[in-house]
């Protein structure tokens, strides 16, 4: 066995999917490939004739530009007056719902921060609760293992009831 040369039944079979590979291609997707290229030419093409019309329209319309030029110059010198006045208007009117925001959102987080005070607090009571009812059990049970243990307890219990 040669590494270098492919075998007769190889090159067959290669061939024979070369083939039908080939026969897909040309059947399904070389048509679908050339109407897409066909239309984006027609959509250049319409660009390309768009864009010349464009051009000419703009050729003539350069007198008309340098009126609305001038138009448009004195027209911005008003809206750039209107708009400082507006601006100045906008800037006090955002700081005072600023301050009035700022406001609102300190008193809602002191009002966070106390609520989250007050549920550590009520957790840390809780647990310590827990903590001594469990260490107050331990010493419970070790103190009644033993039967002297009882018999002590129930003796102080009946001393400080009576």
């Amino acid at each position: 066995m040669n590494l270098l040369l492919p075998d007769s039944g190889l090159l067959f079979w290669m061939t024979i999917i070369f083939a039908i590979v080939f026969f897909l291609l040309a059947k399904f997707g070389f048509p679908v490939i050339t109407g897409m290229v066909e239309k984006r030419t027609r959509r250049i093409d319409d660009a390309i004739g768009a864009a010349r019309e464009a051009e000419s329209r703009l050729k003539g319309l350069a007198a008309e530009q340098e009126q609305l030029i001038s138009d448009a110059r004195a027209e911005h010198d008003r809206i750039l007056k209107e708009a400082a006045q507006e601006r100045e208007r906008m800037i006090a009117s955002a700081q005072e719902q600023a301050r009035a925001e700022a406001g609102k959102i300190m008193d809602e987080t002191r009002e966070r921060i106390r609520q989250e005070k007050e549920a550590a607090l009520r957790d840390i009571r809780r647990e310590v609760a827990t903590l001594s009812v469990a260490i107050a059990e331990k010493v419970v049970r070790k103190e009644l293992s033993s039967d002297e243990g009882q018999k002590e307890l129930v003796d102080r219990m009946f001393e400080e009831l009576s």
